[in-house]
């Protein structure tokens, strides 16, 4: 890895954290074309640099994100699913995370998923329906989680997951969002340290120079996903998905042709 290969992946990072697009998807494509992808510092870096996207959310929405007890207790619950789920299939997390075609084919999946997601819950925009679209329950919380777990698929999208997640428990598309934002820090705090442990646990150290690439990485990444954040939550709440949708569906088919008929990428 070089410092242009740090700064061009902490750059996909910070764009595509928030967006329903798969960051750690866009990742794995960029450092197949760079020849680093199967390196196990590649794949550290690649978790650990969210870590300085998700602190972009404490900071933009500080006054909420630091609120009342319950709203932790229903961060945890939707975060338990990942946790159980990470721990029992942790291996085969790390094959797929080499596979860009794996990527590709869900990156078109949930693009055609985006497609459709604005019609199926057009009723959740509805501002004089009876119902309450912005309160979020344990329950719902919980039914959250176990879309985030979808997520653990390369392509998916956590973003993606949860907010479509948030969107079948009758959340409008602001809620289901701002929900999948806040979840985003104790998942990917707990992503980075298990990664973190794993890493050591396995032999491995990082050179200051690695270190310095970690740092530059999360400051990279944190001030571009707090321009990403206020910029998708905005268009998110007036336009809806299917951009989105119609671009997933362009990258992935783009990647397979590339794979096959051009350039074969890194694959397990």
């Amino acid at each position: 890895m070089t410092y242009i290969d740090v700064i061009i992946l902490a750059f996909i990072e910070g764009i595509t954290e928030y967006l329903p697009v798969s960051s750690t998807g866009h990742m794995i494509i960029a450092s197949s074309f760079m020849h680093i992808a199967d390196d196990d510092f590649t794949k550290l870096f690649t978790i650990a640099i969210q870590l300085g996207a998700i602190l972009a959310v404490v900071v933009l929405y500080w006054k909420r994100f630091f609120q009342s007890i319950e709203f932790y207790l229903k961060l945890l619950v939707a975060f338990m699913p990942a946790v159980v789920l990470g721990l029992l299939f942790n291996d085969v997390i790390d094959e797929l995370l080499e596979s860009p075609i794996i990527v590709a084919v869900s990156l078109i999946i949930g693009g055609f998923i985006l497609l459709k997601v604005d019609d199926w819950f057009k009723a959740n925009e509805d501002p004089d329906s009876d119902q309450d679209h912005t309160t979020i329950s344990y329950k719902t919380a919980l039914k959250i989680g176990f879309f985030q777990c979808i997520a653990m698929i390369p392509g998916t999208s956590r973003s993606g997951s949860t907010i479509v997640g948030g969107m079948t428990q009758k959340l409008n598309r602001k809620t289901a969002a701002e929900f999948s934002f806040f979840l985003a820090v104790p998942t990917m705090f707990g992503a980075t340290a298990k990664k973190l442990y794993d890493y050591f646990k396995a032999g491995f150290t990082l050179s200051s120079e690695q270190i310095n690439y970690l740092l530059l990485g999360n400051i990279i990444a944190f001030v571009v996903a707090m321009f990403a954040i206020k910029l998708f939550i905005d268009y998110l709440t007036k336009k809806g998905f299917k951009i989105f949708g119609y671009y997933r569906i362009i990258i992935g088919l783009a990647i397979i042709l590339i794979h096959y008929f051009i350039y074969p990428l890194t694959t397990i």
